[in-house]
C-alpha cells in the first residue's frame, strides 16, 4: 500500500465525499422568464404576517439552484417584499439540507464572459432585493448551507442554525477553482472582519454549527426544527432589524478596513502564505485576495461588480473547468457506481471478513464498521487481531471526546468488529478482503484457507498494490469470484479504491465490489489487470524520475522544490522515503524475477545503492534520502552531494517540473492505450485521489488536453532527445496530434475512444 499523508487532498476528499457540492453557476440567459414550474419553493404566509420561503427542489434529492429555482426565488422575494401585509420573511428548506449551491455541469461549456457576468449580476440583484426590501429576513438554517447556499444566508439580516453536528456551513468554492460569486467575498468580511474571513474564503473551511456561532457565521443555534422556526419568528417580531450593517450610514468593517494598520500588515502576510501553499497554480485564492483588497474599499454595490469580474475570470480558467469536470461531474458519476455491470441485482452486504489486521486491514475494518457492516477481523493470533481493532478504538475515542459520537454509538461500532484467529469464523461472510503482506505465496495460502470455509457465492478480494490479480487468482478454486481491491493508506482518509479485474473475474464479483465501495462511501475506479495496475504504475514514474534527476546531477533541493511547485503534495525523494525505498527495491526485484528482464536505468541504480550498499530504506527506518532526527524536522541527507555530484550548471526549475509531470501523464496514456484504465475520467480521478497528482490540472489526462495534444507530443519528443526514450510519445498520441484531437471533446459527456 502507498502511505500518503496529505492534508490538502484529505480536505478536498472530505468535502466531495460528504456532499454533492454544487457551486452557483447556471447556464441560462438573463432574458424574461416565461416558462417555469412553481414547484421549487413552498411559500406560505401566516396570520402573524410572516412569510416563509422554503426551498424544495422537486428535481433533486437535495436543494440545488437551477434556472427554475432561481426564477421561483425571484418571484417569491418580490411577492414578500412588495406585500404590505408581510411583516417579515423566513428563508428555510423543506429538505434535509438548506442549500448546497447549484448545478455545475454547464459551467464547462461556458465561454462568453458576458454570459457569466449576466448570471452573477442577476444573483446579486435578487439577494440585494432581499437585503434592501425593508422587511426583516431570517435564515432558518435547518441543514448544510454551502457555497451559494450560505451566500443566501448572508443576504438575510439574521441567521439561526439547527445545532446538528452533521450540518456544515461555509464557502468552499475555492476547492473547485472558483470564488464565492453571489456576494460572499464582500459580505462575509464586512460581517465578521477581514482577518476572520480570510481563512474561510481562502481555505474553503466548513464549520459545524457551534463553530459557526463562535466565528459569527450564524447568530444563534436552535435545538429542534420547531425551535428553529419559533426563534426566527421571535426575532422578527421583537427585533426586526431590516437593514444590513454595510448599508447603514457610517458603517465600519469590524476589526479595521483595508487601510487600517492592522489589516495592512495582515494582507501581505496572507498573500505570501497563499503563494507559499499554492505556488501560483490556483488562480482562485489570488482572485479572492484581489476581491477583498479592491472591493472592501468600495460601497457594497460597486464591490459586487468587482467580485463579478473576478468570478468571471475564475469560471473561464482552465483550472476551474478541469477541477469541476474531474472532482465533481466525473467523480459523482463514479460514486453512483457508473461502472457497475447491468442486470446484477443489488448485493445485500451485511458481514465481511478481513484477513490481516495490520495498518490496511485495520483501516478497512474501521470504515466498514462505520458504515453499518459487521466485520470479522482475522490474523494469525487473537492478540494480533485485537491490536488491529485498537486502531478503531483510537479513532472512535477521539470522536467520543469531541462529542461527535455518543457512548451508545461508540459501543455499537466497536461491537461490529469481531476479532479472531480462527479461519472458520469467516464462513458466513459474503465478501472477504485479504490484506496480508505483498507476498504471492502468503496470499495464495490465505486464499485457499478461506475458500475452504466460505460459501460458493462469496467474493474474495485481494488488497494488493502491484501483484497481478490473474496470477493471484490461480490459487483460487473459483477465479470468477476473485477480484482486486486496492485501498490507499490511511484508509479512513483516502477516498479512492481501485477495483482490479482478473481475466476470469465475473460481473457478479464486480457488482459486489462496487456495492461494497459505495457502501463505505469511497470512490471506485475499475481497471484491468497488469503489473502495478494503474495507480501504482503511474505513480512510480514520479518517484523514478526524481531519482533520474538526482543521478543526472540535479540538486536534490531543486528536485524537491520543483515537485511541489508543479503541484504535487511533496517532492519525489521525500515521497520515495514515505513509500519506502525498500518497497521500490522489492517490487523491482519481483518484476525482474517474473519477467526475466533486468532494469538498468539510473533510477534503479539509485534504489539498489540505497538498499544494498547504504542500507537506507526510508522514513520508517529514520534514514533514506532524508534524515529524520527524533523530535526534529526532516532534512535532506548531506551525503547526497558526494554520492551524486551536483552539475555545475543546473536546469531551470520549469524543466524539472515538466519532467516530473510529463512522465506521469505519458504513462497514464499508455495505460489507456493498453486498456488498463478504460476511460480518461477514471485516469483523472485516480491520479488526484490516488497519489495527489496536481489537482489544479484536473488529473493526468486533463493536463494533456489543457496543454494541447500536439504541444504535449512536441515537448515529449524534445524531452526524449535530451533525457531518453522513456519520454517518447506513443503512436496513438502522435496520431491524435496530427488529427487535432483531444481526450475530452467539447461536451463533458463526449470522450474520445482510444483504439
Amino acid at each position: 500500500m502507498l502511505p500518503f499523508v496529505w492534508e490538502a487532498v484529505w480536505a478536498l476528499q472530505q468535502l466531495l465525499r460528504e456532499y454533492n457540492f454544487k457551486i452557483l453557476v447556471l447556464d441560462f440567459q438573463i432574458n424574461e422568464l416565461t416558462n417555469f414550474q412553481i414547484n421549487m419553493i413552498q411559500y406560505t404566509k401566516g396570520t402573524d404576517g410572516i412569510a416563509i420561503i422554503s426551498f424544495d427542489n422537486k428535481n433533486s434529492s437535495v436543494n440545488v439552484i437551477d434556472a427554475e429555482m432561481l426564477s421561483n426565488f425571484e418571484l417569491n422575494v418580490s411577492d414578500a417584499v412588495s406585500d404590505p401585509s408581510v411583516k417579515g420573511i423566513i428563508v428555510t428548506s423543506s429538505k434535509k439540507d438548506f442549500m448546497l449551491g447549484a448545478d455545475l455541469k454547464m459551467i464547462i461549456g461556458i465561454k462568453e464572459p458576458a454570459q457569466i457576468m449576466a448570471i452573477a449580476n442577476r444573483l446579486h440583484a435578487v439577494l440585494r432585493k432581499l437585503e434592501t426590501g425593508k422587511k426583516p429576513v431570517v435564515a432558518a438554517i435547518n441543514g448544510s448551507a454551502l457555497g451559494g447556499g450560505y451566500e443566501i444566508c448572508l443576504a438575510c439580516h439574521y441567521r439561526i442554525a439547527l445545532n446538528d453536528p452533521k450540518i456544515q456551513i461555509g464557502l468552499p468554492e475555492v476547492l473547485l477553482g472558483l470564488l464565492p460569486g453571489a456576494g460572499g467575498t464582500q459580505k462575509l468580511p464586512r460581517m465578521i472582519g477581514i482577518q476572520e474571513a480570510l481563512p474561510l474564503l481562502l481555505e474553503g473551511k466548513k464549520l459545524r454549527p457551534e463553530q459557526a456561532l463562535k466565528t459569527g457565521l450564524v447568530n444563534k443555534l436552535a435545538a429542534t426544527q420547531e425551535e428553529l422556526i419559533a426563534a426566527a419568528k421571535e426575532w422578527i417580531t421583537t427585533v426586526g432589524k431590516s437593514i444590513q450593517p454595510w448599508d447603514e450610514e457610517g458603517f465600519k468593517i469590524p476589526g479595521g478596513g483595508i487601510q487600517s494598520p492592522k489589516i495592512l500588515s495582515v494582507l501581505p502576510a496572507a498573500a505570501g502564505l497563499v503563494l507559499k501553499k499554492t505556488y501560483g497554480n490556483y488562480p482562485a485564492p489570488i482572485a479572492i485576495m484581489n476581491c477583498i483588497y479592491e472591493g472592501l474599499q468600495l460601497p457594497i454595490d460597486r464591490a459586487l461588480t468587482v467580485e463579478c469580474r473576478y468570478f468571471t475570470q475564475c469560471v473561464l480558467s482552465p483550472e476551474s473547468k478541469n477541477m469541476i469536470r474531474t472532482l465533481f461531474i466525473n467523480m459523482n458519476e463514479a460514486n453512483k457506481g457508473e461502472a457497475r455491470p447491468a442486470g446484477i441485482p443489488p448485493t445485500n452486504l451485511k458481514k465481511i471478513g478481513i484477513l490481516g489486521a495490520g495498518m490496511m486491514g485495520a483501516g478497512i475494518a474501521y470504515v466498514s464498521a462505520m458504515n453499518g457492516l459487521n466485520v470479522v477481523l482475522k490474523d494469525v493470533t487473537k492478540e494480533a487481531a485485537e491490536k488491529g481493532k485498537e486502531y478503531s478504538v483510537k479513532l472512535l475515542s477521539e470522536k467520543l471526546s469531541k462529542n461527535q459520537l455518543s457512548q451508545e454509538k461508540y459501543d455499537e461500532l466497536l461491537n461490529r468488529i469481531y476479532t479472531t484467529e480462527n479461519p472458520s469464523d469467516i464462513a458466513d461472510c459474503s465478501l472477504v478482503i485479504e490484506a496480508v503482506f505483498e507476498n504471492r505465496e502468503l496470499k495464495a495460502a490465505v486464499t485457499k484457507e478461506s475458500e475452504a470455509v466460505l460459501a460458493s457465492d462469496a467474493v474474495f478480494a485481494s488488497n494488493t498494490s502491484t501483484l497481478p490479480i490473474t496470477g493471484l487468482a490461480k490459487a483460487s478454486a473459483r477465479p470468477k469470484n476473485f477480484i482486486g481491491l486496492h485501498f490507499f493508506s490511511p484508509v479512513d482518509k483516502m477516498q479512492l479504491v481501485e477495483i482490479i479485474l482478473g481475466e476470469k473475474t465475473s460481473d457478479y464479483a464486480i457488482a459486489t465490489a462496487i456495492d461494497f465501495v459505495k457502501r463505505i462511501k469511497k470512490t471506485p475506479i475499475v481497471v484491468n489487470d497488469g503489473r502495478g495496475f494503474y495507480t501504482s504504475r503511474v505513480f512510480s514514474t514520479y518517484l523514478f524520475e526524481g531519482m533520474e534527476c538526482l543521478a543526472g546531477g540535479v540538486s536534490p533541493a531543486l528536485i524537491e522544490n520543483a515537485g511541489k511547485m508543479a503541484g504535487m503534495p511533496v517532492g519525489p525523494l521525500a515521497l520515495a522515503d514515505e513509500v519506502s525505498i525498500e518497497l521500490c527495491y522489492k517490487i523491482n526485484k519481483q518484476t525482474e524475477q517474473d519477467t526475466g528482464k533486468k532494469k538498468e536505468d539510473a533510477a534503479v541504480g539509485v534504489i539498489n545503492k540505497f538498499i544494498e550498499e547504504l542500507h537506507r530504506p526510508g522514513k520508517k527506518a529514520g534514514k533514506g534520502f532524508y534524515e529524520y532526527p527524533e523530535g526534529g524536522k526532516k532534512f535532506l541527507w548531506t551525503e547526497l552531494a558526494s554520492l551524486f555530484p551536483v552539475a555545475a550548471v543546473q536546469p531551470d526549475v520549469s524543466e524539472i517540473k515538466k519532467r516530473l509531470l510529463y512522465i506521469q501523464a505519458l504513462e497514464a496514456v499508455k495505460c489507456l492505450e493498453e486498456k488498463i484504465v478504460t476511460k480518461p475520467a477514471d485516469a483523472d480521478i485516480g491520479s488526484i485521489l490516488g497519489w495527489g497528482f496536481a489537482p489544479h490540472t484536473g488529473g493526468v489526462i486533463s493536463f494533456i488536453d489543457t496543454i494541447g495534444v500536439k504541444k504535449f507530443v512536441d515537448e515529449c519528443n524534445a524531452l526524449a532527445k535530451k533525457y531518453g526514450k522513456r519520454f517518447k510519445p506513443t503512436r496513438r498520441l502522435k496520431e491524435m496530434a496530427a488529427e487535432g484531437k483531444s481526450f475530452y471533446q467539447e461536451k463533458a459527456a463526449e470522450v474520445l475512444e482510444l483504439s
